[in-house]
């Protein structure tokens, strides 16, 4: 049975029974409730003259339910400082939420992703940038828009007819990808997730041209062994026009996603909007060296994961050791 919150009846017999001298023990065997919550009511609740009485107790109690619960978890300075330095480090709250419940034994050093957006939002209006460092820097949550619609290419397989054991991540080798634009005629990048550990591949495009697209797909994929390259999921951009050149120099398997369907390829569109906190929208990465695009890779393929079980995608791809979070 869940905890519920003692009502004004209960405060009456509390009040009524203590006056008679009865033991929290056998207050609590009356009201069926635990003696730490007996206990807890008496502290917490006693009025200015008598040690405790009803009418006030529930005025008190009444009072409290007013305070936000982020308010309440933010008084706890350890935590709050905590939770902001890894922010500001990059993680999101819904992960940096799971790791600590991974790591931390006390109730106290564990807080709620709503929490904490409650934090950076009440931050934000008073002036603070901490939103700044969520992955789409919103002070807000916005909805999706629609994708614009794709032409389709002659020769494409679609995705109903990719085989299972893609869908069930059951394998790596599988791949989601696209394109993340800058500004106009500004480059952009060739973005590949694996499937099933998230690992992030990406390599600079100087035009949006599909044969550009390929060839530099086909390079970052040049080393990659063959068990790690068994297909690829697209959507239907016209960087993937010539698909056979990514087919026959990774000797996979591409499938396109349903026009109006990003969800098919959650884990893309996902990935592209972790980068965007790295290369905002209209970035000329024209200027971007390769060192600095290799870091950003870098630096998510180490970020925590909730569908990992809040491991990360270095972790899960290399069987390596879980590492805590720096204090």
């Amino acid at each position: 049975m869940s905890y519920q919150h003692l009502n004004a009846h209960e405060r009456y017999c509390i009040a009524h029974m203590r006056m008679s001298k009865h033991s929290i023990g056998q207050i609590a065997s009356t009201l069926n409730r635990a003696r730490s919550t007996i206990s807890r009511e008496l502290r917490r609740n006693k009025g200015p003259v008598s040690p405790y009485w009803y009418d006030w107790a529930q005025q008190y109690a009444d009072e409290r339910k007013k305070i936000p619960r982020h308010e309440k978890r933010k008084s706890h300075q350890p935590l709050y400082d905590l939770v902001m330095q890894n922010i500001r480090k990059g993680l999101s709250p819904e992960l940096l939420s799971g790791r600590l419940k991974r790591e931390q034994r006390s109730d106290k050093m564990r807080v709620s992703p709503e929490t904490i957006y409650q934090w950076l939002f009440a931050d934000a209006q008073t002036g603070g940038d901490a939103y700044l460092s969520l992955p789409r820097h919103h002070k807000r949550r916005r909805k999706q828009r629609r994708s614009e619609r794709r032409r389709l290419f002659e020769g494409r397989v679609s995705i109903s007819l990719r085989p299972k054991i893609v869908t069930d991540k059951r394998r790596f080798g599988d791949w989601e990808s696209d394109t993340m634009e800058g500004g106009k005629s500004k480059g952009g990048l060739a973005t590949h997730v694996e499937r099933k550990s998230r690992y992030l591949v990406a390599g600079k495009l100087v035009d949006k041209r599909s044969a550009t697209f390929m060839n530099v797909s086909s390079s970052l994929f040049k080393y990659f062994p063959s068990k790690l390259l068994q297909t690829f999921t697209v959507d239907n951009g016209s960087e993937f026009a010539q698909f056979k050149i990514l087919e026959q120099s990774t000797k996979s398997k591409v499938y396109f996603a349903d026009p109006y369907s990003p969800w098919q390829r959650g884990l893309n569109e996902n990935t592209n909007g972790l980068l965007r906190r790295f290369f905002p929208k209209g970035c000329n990465f024209h200027q971007i060296g390769d060192d600095t695009i290799r870091q950003a890779v870098e630096k998510l393929n180490h970020r925590p994961r909730k569908c990992l079980n809040f491991r990360t995608p270095y972790e899960v791809l290399f069987k390596t050791k879980t590492v805590a979070l720096g204090t």
